[in-house]
């Protein structure tokens, strides 16, 4: 039986700057109000791919040319 090496949990993207706009997305991190409240019991997978989310609304918003 083969075991899947246990992975170290991905790290929040805040950067400190702590302010949720009037979509109720933080101006730091980009993330919405309740990613950043279940941050703390995702997955690695969900929290991937709310990394993957906060490209894409950062990109929107011109704050990004990251592809």
């Amino acid at each position: 039986m083969t075991h899947k090496p246990i992975e170290k949990p991905i790290a929040s993207p805040c950067v400190s700057i702590c302010a949720l706009d009037d979509d109720d997305v933080c101006i730091g991190c980009q993330r919405t109000g309740d990613e950043i409240i279940r941050w703390g019991k995702m997955t690695n997978d969900e929290r991937r791919a709310v990394l993957t989310r906060l490209v894409q609304r950062a990109q929107a918003q011109g704050l990004t040319t990251e592809k």
